[in-house]
């Protein structure tokens, strides 16, 4: 019996890690949205030449073209994040799973079968 609640310990540890690091992705990405939309903010209030970073070379563009870029980039940046999101349930579901059934060996662990 104590093999096995070492065995979801093990599980559950793995899960955790997993969690933490979708968080930080989804976090990352997050910040990547706020990003954007402060960048289309200064494109509609600006009123200078706008450019586009392109390797390592900045290109003139129209407003109209990097905002409608700017606007993609957003689209599927939100999409990954949903992505991750239900990536992120599912492992909640899992830790959560693995918990009461840890919890439910607590009462036998430690007694001798």
């Amino acid at each position: 019996m104590e093999k096995d609640a070492e065995k979801l310990l093990v599980q559950l540890q793995i899960l955790n890690q997993q969690l933490q690091s979708i968080l930080t992705q989804k976090q990352t990405l997050m910040l990547h949205i706020t990003e954007i939309d402060q960048a289309v903010e200064e494109i509609k209030e600006g009123s200078g030449k706008v450019f586009s970073i392109i390797g390592p070379v900045l290109i003139e563009k129209d407003k109209k073209s990097i905002k409608k870029d700017l606007e993609e980039r957003k689209e599927e940046t939100e999409l990954r994040i949903k992505t991750i999101e239900k990536h992120e349930k599912m492992l909640k579901d899992k830790i959560k799973e693995i918990q009461e059934k840890f919890a439910e060996m607590q009462p036998t662990l430690g007694t001798s079968e």
